[in-house]
């Protein structure tokens, strides 16, 4: 298959020569075709990706038995088939001979092109993002500056030259003016030029110079540049008198904030430790030196702080004992040593709260005390499909935006599933409405209800559930002691009964989790898992391609322990494919069906057995989520990582493909501290209580109210 998404194109300049006189003629015959993209393929300058599975999985289909659909809902359904058969065209089009004769031809006047423009043009050197993706990896800094190549050229040399150049005629020219002010005595317009980029930059949204690879090269190298400008004119020996001074150092935390790296906060912290002992050593007479404005100050890092998951206030011990001069300002030692404190606060918020490893998944483990479990309950807000009562909203409307639930209160926790809702209440009970075939609602029955009822549990109290989002639904229990209880459909030996049957009530798994305390479970589609205390993991159910992670296809009625890997701290199970993370957060596994890259290691291969996802090695990984061809993983500094196809990965686009975890930029600058995934979408929760979701197709998903205020935000 010669697919256009399956060529990485990177043409080396140093054949550009044997290009340029190549006759484009030869590309009529078969032979000659063959032989120049051979050529190409020989020289590394056209790489064939892996061939990617053709997804065949169209749109969930509605039992239309049992459901009545709106016309919205039959169009709904209509368009996405039609869609999926635009894909498959797509798909099968690429695949023939002629599809493949064209892409060829395409891809060698490509070539020839680029060789006699860059002979007889203005020298171009594409970065790696453009469409002709030339690439200059592999050589060193002296080889390609000896080729011209990463070169400014043309107008990006003239920006370059004028930009460094009117950099350097400013910092020369605010010198001199320092200097003749305290010659003569003259106003200084320095202090208001750096007065007014203070003001600038306190506007900013924080964090807004963060991402530096969203800055050109050259603006990285003016930030470093006016970063030193400002450090030699904070000094008390610089030509800059006090204010200027105390702005220049006002201007340079500013930036440092806004930069979101340690490294030019700490940068600050050591300037301003060595302006405090010059001005102590040189017993000036002037009061003013070597200070800051304290309000100026105390805004810059609380704007820094909060949007890196501090509290909404400092925590300095120090700020109690700091009293401003008539001024308003303070010592820059003082400074120093609270923006020091901050930053220790943070670590320890950080290093308690995530780096010591996975988040309970899933569990919030609780401990159960006096028939009530710790924590608030909130509101619970409601959107998507309720064509079997699943949102308990009276009617069977879909709900299309979020609306406030007065059925579901009272509650600590809300599972959706496939066309039911879960809830558990303040005391440990559970409630559940919504589809009931299969017994997937533990009512004893297969009856659909449109408010919540209990499901006939034998007086345990439960602290987590969860539902499978596929197949015909089952879903599991862990309860506040550690046990684990399932019902609802039970085909491939997914409840770990030891049968297939059906279970209308929730019924206690048994076999080798008798006595073990549980800390975590996850429902798939046709299988289940579960973590207990010492770390292992025990899958059971469907074990096609793998996903059970026992090096065979088998299936397995009971829970069995996957032997490959220990200390094991979360898991979450998808349609084909399971994800597991270690107790320290710091190695994910992932196992099962390969089909467009949702096991992250570059290829579409199927896994036995758990496998490092080498591109996560380095970070602290503290929760992890499964969608159907997709999956998620949040860090412990709150980013989001997605790989696998389709919009949930949250790249613009439902067609893309991410062989390896990537990185969700349009949460960058968020901290995201938990997420749930249902079939093709997900939804993000962030530090300050805003949610995000990034979908494919609607589906129900309900989510609890903590704080006054949630805002949605969607992701293009």
């Amino acid at each position: 298959m010669l697919d256009p998404s399956q060529i990485h194109l990177k043409f080396g300049e140093h054949l550009h020569s044997s290009w340029v006189s190549e006759d484009c003629e030869g590309i009529a015959s078969p032979s000659g075709l063959d032989g120049l993209f051979e050529r190409l393929v020989s020289h590394k300058e056209v790489n064939l990706l892996p061939q990617q599975a053709i997804s065949l999985k169209g749109p969930t289909l509605t039992d239309y038995d049992q459901e009545p659909t709106t016309v919205e809902e039959q169009e709904h359904l209509i368009n996405a088939l039609l869609g999926h058969q635009r894909n498959l065209a797509k798909t099968i089009s690429n695949l023939s001979r002629f599809s493949k004769v064209l892409q060829k031809r395409l891809i060698i006047l490509q070539r020839v092109y680029q060789a006699v423009s860059c002979k007889h043009h203005v020298r171009k050197i594409c970065s790696e993002d453009s469409p002709l993706n030339t690439s200059v990896t592999g050589k060193s800094e002296d080889e390609k500056s000896n080729l011209g190549l990463g070169m400014p050229q043309g107008n990006d040399a003239l920006l370059e030259l004028g930009v460094k150049t009117g950099i350097n005629i400013l910092f020369s020219l605010l010198r001199q003016n320092w200097v003749l002010a305290k010659q003569t005595g003259q106003f200084s317009f320095c202090n208001d030029i750096i007065q007014t980029a203070l003001s600038v930059v306190e506007n900013f949204p924080p964090l807004s110079l963060s991402n530096e690879t969203k800055l050109t090269p050259l603006g990285v190298d003016s930030l470093n540049q006016i970063n030193v400008f400002l450090q030699q004119a904070s000094s008390p020996h610089s030509e800059a008198d006090l204010t200027g001074q105390r702005l220049a150092a006002e201007l340079m935390i500013a930036l440092a904030a806004q930069r979101g790296s340690l490294r030019y906060v700490l940068g600050w912290i050591e300037m301003s430790m060595k302006i405090s002992v010059t001005v102590s050593k040189s017993k000036t007479k002037d009061k003013d030196a070597g200070k800051i404005h304290w309000q100026s100050f105390l805004k810059i890092i609380t704007d820094m702080i909060n949007p890196m998951g501090g509290s909404s206030g400092l925590t300095s011990t120090m700020l109690r004992d700091i009293s401003p001069d008539d001024n308003g300002l303070v010592s820059l030692y003082y400074a120093a040593v609270i923006l020091l404190e901050e930053l220790y606060f943070l670590a320890s918020d950080y290093a308690s709260n995530c780096c010591s490893g996975p988040d309970e998944n899933c569990n919030n483990s609780t401990s159960h005390s006096n028939a009530n479990l710790s924590g608030s309950c909130g509101e619970v807000y409601v959107w998507g499909s309720n064509c079997t009562h699943q949102l308990a909203e009276g009617g069977q409307e879909k709900i299309t935006t979020p609306k406030y639930s007065a059925v579901f209160t009272d509650c600590q926790q809300v599972e959706a599933g496939q066309f039911c809702t879960f809830l558990i209440y303040s005391d440990g009970m559970v409630g559940a409405c919504g589809k009931g075939s299969y017994g997937r609602l533990g009512l004893g029955d297969s009856n659909n209800c449109s408010v919540p009822k209990k499901p006939l549990f034998e007086k345990k109290y439960v602290k987590k559930i969860s539902s499978s989002k596929g197949s015909d639904g089952h879903s599991l229990a862990l309860t506040t002691t550690g046990e684990v209880y399932s019902w609802g459909d039970g085909d491939y030996g997914k409840l770990g009964h030891g049968t297939h049957s059906t279970q209308k009530i929730p019924k206690l798994v048994k076999g080798p989790l008798v006595g073990k305390v549980v800390k975590c479970v996850s429902a798939g589609y046709r299988h289940s898992a579960a973590v207990i205390e010492d770390g292992e993991l025990y899958t059971w159910g469907d074990g096609e391609f793998g996903r059970l992670g026992h090096d065979y296809t088998s299936s397995k009625n009971f829970p069995t322990k996957v032997q490959s890997i220990e200390s094991v701290g979360l898991v979450a199970c998808g349609g084909s494919h399971t994800l597991a993370v270690s107790q320290d957060g710091k190695t994910i596994w992932s196992f099962g069906g390969g089909e467009n890259g949702k096991l992250g290691h570059g290829d579409t291969n199927r896994q036995l057995k758990p496998k490092v996802i080498e591109a996560l090695n380095g970070l602290y990984i503290r929760k992890v989520a499964c969608g159907s061809q997709s999956s998620l993983a949040v860090t412990s500094s709150g980013q989001l990582y997605a790989w696998g196809c389709g919009a949930i990965l949250g790249c613009g686009s439902a067609e893309y493909t991410a062989l390896r975890p990537r990185l969700v930029e349009d949460l960058q600058s968020k901290r995201v501290v938990d997420i749930a995934c249902g079939d093709s979408h997900v939804i993000a929760l962030t530090h300050g209580n805003s949610l995000s979701h990034i979908h494919q197709t609607t589906y129900i998903y309900v989510y609890m109210k903590v704080e006054q205020k949630v805002t949605l935000k969607i992701c293009k």
